[in-house]
C-alpha cells in the first residue's frame, strides 16, 4: 500500500501546486477571473461525466448524479464557484507562491469551524497554539508584499477567505456525503459551480482575445489540477483515508513557491517564508502531526529495550 500512497500524494502535491501557476498566467494573459474559472468548472464537468458515463452508463450516471443533485450543488458552491472565483481574483495583485502558501490555511480554519459542526473532536491547548500560529502566519503573509499595496493584502485575504469556504466544504462532506460515490460528487460539483459561476462570467468577459499561454494553462487546469485530480483525490480517500491525504496541504506551498519563481521569475521574500513555517507549524499542531511524532519518539527506546 505504501509503495502506491507516496507517488500519488507527491503526483497530487506537485498538480495541486501547479494550479496557482496555472491561473495566475491565465488571469495575467486575458481571462477575467469569472470567465477563467467558469471554463475551468465546465471542461472539468464535461470531462468527469463522460469518465462517468464511460464507467458506469449514460442511465446509471444520470440516475446517480439525479439522487445527489443536493450535495453536488452544495460543494459546487463551497468547494468550487467561491473559492475558485476569489483565487483568480486574488492572483491579480498577488504572485502564484504567495497564493498557495495563503491556501496552506485551510486544516486552520477546519478546527475553527469544527468547534461550532463537530463538538465530540477534542480541542486542546496544542490545536489552539496551532490556529494562532496559523493566524500569525496569515498576517506575516499578507503584509510581506508592500509593494502592492492595499491590492495585495486584500488579494491575500481573498485567498485566505477561499481556504474558510474549503473548510467548510470539507466539515460539510465530514458530515453529509458519507458512502456517496466520489466520481458522481466531483461531475456534480464542477457541473453545479460552472452553473454558479456564469453569471460571473457573463457579467465580466476578458476584454482582449486571451494569450495562447493562457489558454494552455486553463486546459492544464481544468484536465490536471481539476479533473483528474479529483479522481486521484477520492481514491487516496478510499485506499488510506483522509488523514493521511492531508500531508498534501504540507506539499503545496512548496511546489506552488517552486513553480513560481522558476517559471514566472517570483521573488521568495522572508516574510513569505516565516508566514509559511508558521502556518505549517500551525497545522502540524492543530492536527495533532506534531505530538503524534513526540510520542513516537518516546516509546522507541521503550520497543528497543
Amino acid at each position: 500500500m505504501s509503495n502506491r500512497y507516496w507517488p500519488l500524494i507527491l503526483f497530487l502535491g506537485a498538480v495541486w501546486g501547479a494550479s496557482y501557476l496555472f491561473i495566475k498566467v491565465g488571469v495575467d494573459g486575458g481571462f477575467s477571473p469569472g470567465a477563467f474559472m467558469f471554463l475551468r468548472t465546465l471542461i472539468a464537468g464535461v470531462v468527469l461525466l463522460g469518465y462517468l458515463v464511460a464507467s458506469t452508463g449514460a442511465r446509471a450516471a444520470m440516475t446517480s448524479l439525479r439522487e445527489d443533485w443536493r450535495p453536488a450543488v452544495v460543494l459546487g458552491l463551497l468547494n468550487a464557484a467561491l473559492p475558485f472565483w476569489l483565487i483568480a481574483w486574488g492572483e491579480k495583485y498577488i504572485d502564484s507562491g504567495t497564493a498557495g502558501i495563503a491556501q496552506a490555511t485551510v486544516p486552520i480554519f477546519s478546527l475553527l469551524i469544527g468547534l461550532r459542526f463537530l463538538p465530540h473532536e477534542r480541542i486542546g491547548t496544542a490545536r489552539v497554539l496551532g490556529v494562532c500560529l496559523g493566524l500569525v502566519g496569515v498576517a506575516f503573509v499578507a503584509g510581506g508584499t508592500p509593494e502592492g499595496g492595499k491590492l495585495a493584502v486584500l488579494g491575500t485575504l481573498a485567498v485566505v477567505l477561499a481556504s474558510v469556504f474549503y473548510a467548510s466544504a470539507g466539515i460539510y462532506s465530514q458530515l453529509r456525503i458519507k458512502g456517496r460515490s466520489g466520481p458522481v460528487l466531483a461531475t456534480g460539483c464542477m457541473l453545479a459551480g460552472s452553473v454558479f459561476l456564469l453569471p460571473l462570467a457573463a457579467a465580466n468577459p476578458p476584454d482582449e482575445a486571451p494569450s495562447a499561454w493562457a489558454i494552455v494553462s486553463l486546459l492544464l487546469l481544468a484536465l490536471l489540477g481539476t479533473a483528474l485530480a479529483q479522481l486521484l483525490l477520492f481514491r487516496v480517500v478510499r485506499l488510506f483515508g483522509a488523514r493521511r491525504l492531508s500531508l498534501v496541504t504540507y506539499l503545496l506551498p512548496g511546489f506552488a513557491l517552486a513553480y513560481g519563481a522558476v517559471l514566472l521569475d517570483e521573488r521568495v521574500g522572508e516574510a513569505a517564508l516565516a508566514g509559511l513555517a508558521l502556518i505549517l507549524a500551525g497545522v502540524a499542531l492543530g492536527s495533532g502531526t506534531l505530538r503524534l511524532r513526540q510520542r513516537q519518539a518516546a516509546t522507541v527506546p521503550t520497543r528497543a529495550r
